[in-house]
């Protein structure tokens, strides 16, 4: 009926077949097919609870399908599924059950190995996957009980069945040194190691670049260039110079490492630095996008020596306005290796590194500063989210664990970061040339109407126009800043927002209150900045303009990226968190002063004072009342004393478990505290 010929048979199976992968069509009895949406199919990524149960987050960007444990049919958290819808309540999430998986999240799991007579299994530790792996007979690989193993899956528990596999590797006890970061890192795939392939790729690029310079290279040895980046940082990726032109105008260089003088698309190094997306950093280790030879010699722009930059020149006045931009292939030599906290006593006053340095961190700040209040003016936020700042020892131990500090040396940097990634966007929107834009959508009308539900309980309010603006927001908070319901308003405006992530339409950034925006200034370690370079030099300095190329492949990097940065995000968080675990181990018994900083049906958790540690109020532990979670007021309630806790709560909490292998922390709830407390 469809006229294929006998020779195109194959290929045409193999078309109906990446169709059905993809969720678009579903077979059916009798060999036939069937078009997904006639059989009300949402195809999508499920997210399962710790109770076992699932969300699947349609492609189409409809409502969230709920699955039951027992309907989910071998399917993982993470996995990319096919879900019939079976039923739809009014304000509730259709409920629907998975009808095929179309493409698995992870073939390994991290897991605690245990021995029993029946049969060996493996315990995963991530939460989320609620079914033990029984381990084949024979393929243990010498694991002993309460090893940390990572086991490859052979079966995902077909015909009711559980999910069966082969121990790969074991990792040693949990409570060896270093064994639960190398847990986070294989429960997130991660590789440690590169292939011998691409290691030896990388040291004959690194050699060839640095021997020939490529076309249209200028020498900029002469400026005074500068890296400011953490103090133990190996890997330096942008450096700031600036000249004064006279007349209230300067000109900033943004000199970014040349990523793409080294790494050539389609080579090994390129391959393995697409499949990795970003580098990683854990707790105790990083674990780089490229090799070290690349990322922490030949590309990175260190003091001292000779380097190849794709640099960016920008024209500045006071107020923080650009009055002109030109890109050039540099080779410069940084004369300083700065870290912030030496930039910051510079900014202070409180130290000096020499008179022509300190002069140019000078006018770069009062230059980012004109930058920053540019931006506010437009609209931007200006989210303060605190990052812990974990001490370890020597042996890998945490020491302490406290917010990391925001100096005003990070926002210098941060600034003229912006700026040119907002610079680079703007060039490439104008001339339609191929990009992956870093895009940060508004927050739904779902999330925005839920905000304002909330802060009518709390006294504020937002514009009653159906669409936000980031100013709208940034007002709201300076207003609240410093007051009792702050902490409660701040958190549920950051969780009203969309996720940022890259695609190659330019829909804009919220946050930044951006008409275009990219990444272009961390190559070594993102691969969205590299592909950027690349068209950068093609285009915009060697003037090859091609708008005629592969916009389906450069989409399926912007995807592939996203996700390999959110599950880099996870991993760094997990790492994180389990050194604060560790960390409270040794103050069992001990009582603190805290905050409530989130909610749920089974509890509310606190964050320390003391500490940037947070834990779990059990509702169990509660015992006055029976408490349901108020999702409107991202409260707990008790139903008769009406007692209530939620977020911004000051409350005092004693620590009474933890629980390493889980990563989480247990109190239990002494008193609430006054504000002022």
């Amino acid at each position: 009926m469809l006229d294929i010929p006998s020779d195109e048979y194959h290929g045409f199976k193999r078309f109906l077949t990446s169709l059905e992968k993809a969720g678009k069509i579903q077979r059916v009895k009798g060999h036939r097919y069937v078009v997904s949406d006639s059989m009300t199919l949402e195809s999508g990524v499920i997210a399962l609870t710790r109770a076992g149960d699932g969300f699947v987050k349609p492609d189409s960007g409809s409502t969230d399908v709920f699955v039951a444990a027992s309907q989910l049919n071998t399917a993982m958290d993470g996995d990319r599924v096919l879900a019939r819808i079976k039923s739809r309540s009014r304000g509730r999430s259709p409920e629907g059950v998975v009808v095929r998986v179309l493409d698995r999240a992870r073939d390994t799991i991290v897991g605690t190995f245990r021995h029993s007579k029946r049969w060996d299994s493996v315990i995963p530790l991530d939460s989320r996957l609620t079914k033990e792996v029984v381990v084949s007979s024979g393929h243990t690989t010498d694991a002993a009980e309460g090893d940390i193993v990572v086991v490859r899956i052979d079966s995902y528990g077909e015909d009711r069945a559980p999910p069966s596999g082969r121990v790969e590797t074991v990792l040693g006890k949990v409570e060896d040194p270093g064994v639960d970061v190398l847990a986070v890192a294989h429960g997130f795939g991660l590789s440690f190691d590169f292939s011998p392939e691409v290691s030896a790729a990388a040291e004959k690029a690194g050699r060839q670049g640095m021997a020939e310079p490529g076309v249209e290279r200028v020498d900029r040895t002469d400026l005074r260039v500068f890296t400011i980046d953490p103090a133990d940082a190996k890997d330096h990726d942008d450096a700031l110079s600036v000249v004064s032109l006279g007349e209230g105008r300067f000109e900033v260089g943004v000199h970014i490492a040349d990523v793409s003088h080294f790494v050539h698309e389609s080579d090994p190094v390129d391959v393995e630095a697409f499949s990795r997306g970003t580098s990683v950093y854990l707790v105790d280790r990083t674990i780089p996008m490229l090799p070290e030879i690349l990322s922490a010699d030949a590309c990175s722009l260190r003091a001292g020596v000779e380097r190849f930059t794709l640099s960016l020149f920008l024209q500045l006045d006071g107020m923080g306005k650009v009055h002109g931009h030109r890109y050039e292939r540099a080779c410069i030599r940084s004369r300083h290796q700065l870290s912030y906290e030496q930039v910051q006593g510079v900014l202070d006053g409180s130290a000096r590194i020499g008179e022509g340095i300190d002069k140019a961190l000078n006018t770069l700040d009062d230059l980012a500063r004109g930058l920053r209040k540019t931006r506010t003016d437009r609209g931007a936020l200006d989210l303060d989210v605190p990052e812990a700042n974990v001490v370890l020892d020597d042996s890998g131990h945490p020491v302490d664990i406290q917010r990391s500090p925001r100096l005003e040396s990070h926002r210098l940097v941060e600034d003229f970061m912006i700026l040119a990634n907002e610079v680079v966007a703007g060039d490439m929107e104008t001339r339609q040339l191929r990009a992956v834009y870093r895009i940060h959508e508004p927050p739904t009308r779902e999330s925005t109407e839920g905000l304002r539900k909330l802060l009518s309980r709390v006294g504020h309010g937002l514009p009653k126009r159906r669409s936000l603006k980031p100013r709208d927001l940034q007002r709201l908070l300076d207003q609240v800043r410093g007051r009792p319901e702050g902490a409660l308003i701040s958190r549920v405006v950051l969780r009203s927002l969309s996720k940022a992530r890259y695609d190659t339409r330019n829909l804009s950034h919220f946050g930044l209150a951006s008409p275009a925006y990219l990444h272009f200034t961390s190559p070594i370690r993102r691969y969205p900045d590299l592909v950027v370079h690349r068209e950068v030099v093609q285009s915009l300095i060697l003037g090859r303009e091609d708008t005629a190329g592969d916009l389906g492949a450069l989409q399926s990097i912007a995807e592939h990226s996203s996700l390999r940065e959110k599950a880099a995000a996870e991993a760094e968080r997990a790492s994180v968190d389990l050194k604060k675990v560790e960390f409270m181990e040794g103050h069992l018994g001990e009582e603190f002063t805290g905050q409530i900083s989130g909610v749920a049906a089974y509890g509310f958790f606190v964050t320390l004072d003391t500490y940037f540690v947070d834990g779990l109020v059990h509702v169990n532990s509660l015992q006055d009342d029976f408490y349901r979670l108020d999702r409107d007021a991202y409260a707990i309630t008790g139903e008769r004393g009406q007692r209530r806790y939620q977020i911004g709560d000051r409350v005092c909490v004693q620590v009474v478990r933890v629980d390493k292998e889980a990563r989480h922390v247990d109190f239990s709830f002494i008193r609430k505290l006054a504000w002022e407390d």
